[in-house]
């Protein structure tokens, strides 16, 4: 079992569920570092780091490629391209990524929380993803596997997902810090 004073929590702070992995967080003693840019709203500010426009610049991102990835069209506004170089900091940050949202028919995952999955099928990260709609766990194995009562299993993860985190999802979050910090 991971000691939680040596684990550190990447997310972005936003409503939802980063704000209750971040809760989670801080109520087990685990560190947090929240990936932000100037003028995105957050709502934890524990840990929060301010990435600048170079840094931002790093992790930059085709967002035709993403869209055609992902199935779906994305906007070009500025800030949403900055949304998706946060989360690559997130993913590219840690060694398992945990996101809570909808796994979709194409098995991306709805919304632009879907970013955050893909991206860590393309580096190779450990990906599980609690699916809201059907209330389960699943694993990324070439493919979705059922994966039941997982575990963080790493000392750095990621915890991100959509801003519509509902009981079955927090109630998820919660356990899931339960059973790896008991």
């Amino acid at each position: 079992m991971l000691n939680p004073s040596e684990c550190t929590l990447y997310s972005g702070g936003a409503a939802g569920t980063e704000a209750c992995f971040g809760e989670m967080a801080e109520k087990y003693g685990l560190q947090e570092v929240n990936f932000s840019f100037e003028g995105h709203q957050t709502e934890r500010t524990r840990g929060l780091r301010i990435l600048t426009n170079e840094e931002l610049a790093l992790k930059d991102v085709s967002l035709s490629y993403v869209s055609k990835l992902m199935n779906r069209q994305y906007t070009s506004a500025p800030i949403f391209r900055k949304v998706l170089q946060s989360i690559c900091w997130q993913v590219s940050s840690a060694h398992e990524v945990f996101v809570i949202g909808e796994i979709m028919e194409d098995d991306t995952v709805k919304g632009g929380t879907g970013w955050g999955a893909e991206f860590s099928k393309i580096c190779n990260k450990r990906l599980i993803v609690f699916d809201q709609k059907k209330n389960a766990w699943f694993t990324w194995d070439s493919r979705w596997v059922p994966a039941g009562d997982v575990t963080i299993t790493e000392r750095l993860f990621t915890g991100t997902g959509t801003r519509f985190l509902e009981a079955s999802g927090k109630k998820a979050i919660e356990a899931l810090f339960k059973r790896s910090f008991k």
